[in-house]
């Protein structure tokens, strides 16, 4: 597991160069900013980890969405250790602009709903800029499938907010290098193993469809996701379909108060899954939600899932 304040403190210094005003995408709006945000608000662990590796807990007075979910681990404890949670899961509108916030670090589903009341469109008013997570953008228009690049997207547009574009290219960069690396000292996979990725839900299952972040992480480890053509991020599915597709490696996503075990003893001990070859074999990855959801932690994911799908 990564050393968040480690990271963090490799870049200490501050920007060199003078902020030029910067324009970013940000789903189906351009944001411009005039200076880079003094009081950010980072919702959930993937985004707010985004924050602590480019080193900008000092513009940051606090963070929303964590603990209620009970995603708070030791590396992510010790990162966020001098910032606020403002928050336990999704924010109101009131606690943004109560914190005298000028920036939202959120997404759709990660922190913002459709029509709720904390929108760019309802804070804007406010003084506050709102930033969305890209793989979300699928919730409010068209988007191509999930893929690592909408993570590498975010921490280069954090980059250019806050005026550090040279740390996210260099963090970038790294990524990039590690992940090729690690990959070409693998075996080939042939044919690529059908994956199925199992959240919660026992009456039918919670699952990542091609738009949610697993699908980029099974396909960058050499796998297919058995549900890569259900035009949805986040969704539920029936039982059905996946005893259908028949998975021969199950990722359980661990978080919330159901254990990771709990999930695999409920899909071991079920007898419609029987036939299934994940269930014959035995074949589970964990991946912890940081983990699972766009965020530094991808790298570690897909080293992952890579070895698993190759050990069989």
């Amino acid at each position: 597991m990564m050393k968040l304040t480690t990271t963090t403190a490799l870049f200490t210094l501050a920007a060199s160069t003078a902020f030029a005003q910067a324009t970013v995408q940000s789903c189906d709006r351009e944001v411009t900013f005039d200076a880079p945000p003094q009081a950010a608000i980072s919702n959930d662990v993937n985004l707010t980890e985004m924050m602590l590796v480019l080193g900008l807990t000092d513009h940051m007075v606090g963070y929303t969405g964590i603990s209620g979910w009970n995603k708070l681990d030791a590396a992510m404890r010790e990162g966020v250790d001098e910032l606020p949670e403002l928050s336990a899961q999704y924010p109101s509108k009131e606690v943004l602009i109560g914190a005298d916030a000028d920036f939202f670090f959120a997404g759709w589903n990660y922190g913002m709903r459709v029509g709720g009341e904390v929108t760019p469109e309802t804070l804007a008013p406010f003084g506050v800029a709102v930033y969305e997570l890209t793989e979300s953008c699928i919730h409010i228009g068209e988007k191509g499938a999930a893929s690592m690049d909408d993570m590498y997207n975010d921490l280069r547009n954090l980059g250019a907010i806050f005026n550090v574009s040279e740390r996210a290219e260099a963090l970038i960069d790294g990524y990039e290098a590690e992940l090729d690396a690690f990959l070409a000292s693998q075996p080939a996979l042939a044919p690529a193993p059908r994956v199925f990725v199992y959240d919660s839900g026992e009456d039918a299952p919670f699952t990542a469809g091609r738009y949610a972040m697993p699908n980029a992480l099974i396909e960058a480890a050499g796998g297919v996701n058995i549900m890569e053509d259900f035009e949805k991020s986040w969704a539920t599915v029936g039982w059905e379909a996946v005893v259908e597709r028949n998975p021969e490696v199950i990722v359980i996503v661990d978080y919330g108060e159901v254990t990771a075990a709990q999930k695999r003893d409920f899909m071991m001990s079920n007898p419609a899954f029987a036939e299934l070859d994940a269930i014959k074999n035995d074949r589970f990855v964990v991946l912890e939600y940081v983990e699972a959801t766009p965020g530094p932690r991808n790298i570690a994911a897909v080293k992952t899932l890579a070895a698993a799908f190759r050990d069989n």
